[in-house]
């Protein structure tokens, strides 16, 4: 028999999918919490309970989507056969996260100077888990002998990071953007498997 915070944590995850669709094909700032509580077929009240605003429903939802991508990451990246594939796997897993939630992060755009305290430590657990994974496949690599030894794995990963944040497309290149526009996704994601080839051949002997 489920108890009374299993229904809790039940509709709450019923919240977060149903805000999350909203959020996907209608963009945050035409979402109200009205039509998301219309979907459930709740009451403003009941939804208002479980998270005073939308922002913060956009922010839980946000940080449940941050714990998929790392999952996926992790299930990636601990099955590596090499160090280019390992890199690979993060680059196509952001830019398949980024095609797939496009429109989730037109609050990014919005709110790309203002964005809140809680957003980016989000973002911040994601990058400490790219920097960590990343760096052990460095040092699994360079013990088993296929690459050259790393005496600082972490900067190097983290200057690689830097990097590829970095890349823009010719059009746009003068903008410091955090979310470009969807068209270009594909050139900034060829660009940076470039990079990153040329970033691998640095480390082989």
């Amino acid at each position: 028999m489920s108890t009374g915070s299993d229904q809790q944590d039940i509709k709450r995850e019923k919240i977060l999918e149903a805000a999350y669709q909203r959020f996907l094909h209608y963009g945050y700032s035409k979402t109200t919490m009205n039509e998301i509580a219309g979907d459930l077929s709740l009451s403003k009240a009941l939804l208002y309970y479980y998270f005073p605003d939308k922002s913060q429903l956009y922010i839980a939802v946000m940080r449940k989507l941050a714990g998929e991508y790392i999952q996926d990451l992790e299930n990636k990246l601990n099955t590596f056969v090499n160090l280019k594939e390992a890199f690979v796997s993060q680059i196509d897993t952001q830019h398949n996260f980024i095609v797939k939630n496009y429109n989730f992060f037109d609050f990014f755009r919005v709110n790309e100077q203002n964005l809140p305290d809680t957003i980016w430590e989000i973002i911040t657990e994601i990058h400490q888990t790219e920097m960590v994974l990343l760096s052990a496949a460095i040092k699994t690599e360079a013990d088993k002998g296929n690459i050259k030894p790393v005496d600082n794995p972490e900067q190097i990963v983290d200057l690689l990071l830097d990097a590829l944040h970095g890349v823009r497309v010719s059009a746009v290149s003068h903008k410091k953007v955090m979310f470009p526009q969807k068209e270009h996704l594909d050139e900034i994601h060829t660009k940076r498997l470039l990079l990153l080839d040329i970033f691998i051949k640095g480390l082989m002997y």
